[in-house]
């Protein structure tokens, strides 16, 4: 099984679908912020986690010598994910060292596999460590990201080159939908019309916004593997048609083999650990994605993000710790100009996942909301 924060499974499993609602038409609403989503952000990242102390504790806590950023709260395991994401907080934080131990031991442990992508599950004590060989999307993406950024800060063409070959090794995990719209597999096996029969099976949070302009100057010209612009159109439309239950939010998991997404067969219908990465994602990406906000800036009035059953309306656990608070904050910033609370930059003992948020969410409103710092 996926693991909280988000990698895929190997193979999907499959069982008792839910309906959806209709799908809606989207085409009004998203101009701007279709518009809004390939821009690049208005500040640079390298320096954009102006928070020193929080760093050395995320460094400390969570990465390895050797580079291995180590997920607290799942058996100590890595996965590709979390190395994208230390990647990209040690550009943000203009961390070189710790960027080369990240990237060398995420060279050596994970890139394993024959298309230029990333296994996702690696697992202390396992022999073989790589327990599951199959890529997450999320994780390359992130990857390739944090590789562009570092390349251009530290004027080196080999991060460079290594971005463009990850950025382009994606492109066979573009798939369509009913609507000849791209849509982004979650991984390289299990997802697709011909794995399940409601497939294709996408989740909405692998669409990592703020990334899409990045890969998009990266990966131009005639020979372009990726149309990273449709890609991030798509996966704004997606998202206005996936709001399901009395809350309108996004499943984990969404099947597109219908008239209309639903959430997918085999997975529980919930807006959960993998989900709330969705709005964080659209805040980074920018301010005309404020329609898409408002469902969660409503469900979190308390300020407290819930776990939720779509089916019955049900809340499940209360994500009390401080990084996804962290996100309900990026969003009150987003919608109200409300500043973030100054604790945010305090270090915690918060496990990686939720620490992780933190810090990304202090990213995202130093590039693009610096009025709410």
């Amino acid at each position: 099984m996926a693991h909280p924060a988000g990698g895929p499974l190997p193979v999907a499993p499959q069982g008792a679908g839910e309906g959806a609602p209709p799908a809606s038409t989207v085409a009004a609403t998203l101009a701007p912020a279709s518009a809004a989503s390939v821009k690049v952000l208005p500040r640079p990242l390298p320096g954009s986690l102006a928070a020193p102390e929080l760093w050395a504790d995320y460094t400390r806590r969570f990465v390895s010598p050797e580079g291995r950023v180590i997920d607290t709260a799942n058996g100590g395991i890595s996965h590709s994910e979390g190395q994208g994401y230390g990647m990209l907080l040690a550009v943000a934080a203009d961390d070189r060292p710790v960027f080369d131990r990240i990237w060398s031991w995420t060279q050596a442990n994970l890139d394993v596999r024959d298309d230029g992508l990333a296994a996702w599950r690696w697992e202390p004590g396992a022999s073989p460590a790589v327990t599951d060989r199959n890529n997450a999307s999320d994780g390359d993406l992130l990857i390739a990201w944090a590789l562009a950024e570092a390349g251009r800060h530290w004027a080196d063409a080999t991060l460079t080159d290594a971005a463009r070959a990850r950025a382009r090794a994606l492109r066979d995990l573009v798939t369509e939908d009913r609507n000849g719209r791209p849509m982004l597999l979650p991984g390289a096996s299990g997802f697709t019309a011909d794995d399940r029969p409601d497939g294709p099976v996408v989740n909405p949070s692998y669409w990592v916004f703020p990334a899409f302009p990045v890969l998009a100057a990266l990966d131009g010209g005639p020979r372009r593997a990726v149309d990273w612009t449709a890609l991030s159109m798509s996966g704004l439309a997606l998202l206005a048609e996936s709001r399901f239950g009395a809350q309108h939010l996004p499943a984990e998991w969404v099947a597109l083999g219908a008239e209309a997404p639903r959430p997918a067969e085999g997975f529980p219908p919930l807006f959960g650990y993998n989900a709330i990465r969705v709005p964080l994602y659209l805040a980074w990406a920018g301010p005309s994605e404020r329609q898409q906000l408002a469902p969660f800036a409503a469900a979190w009035s308390s300020r407290v993000p819930e776990v939720v059953d779509l089916t019955t309306g049900t809340p499940g656990d209360r994500l009390t710790d401080r990084g996804y608070r962290a996100i309900a904050d990026l969003v009150r910033c987003v919608m109200e100009g409300t500043p973030m609370p100054a604790d945010l930059r305090v270090p915690s003992d918060e496990p990686y996942y939720p620490a992780t948020l933190r810090a990304l969410a202090l990213v995202a409103v130093k590039q693009r909301y610096p009025e709410c710092w």
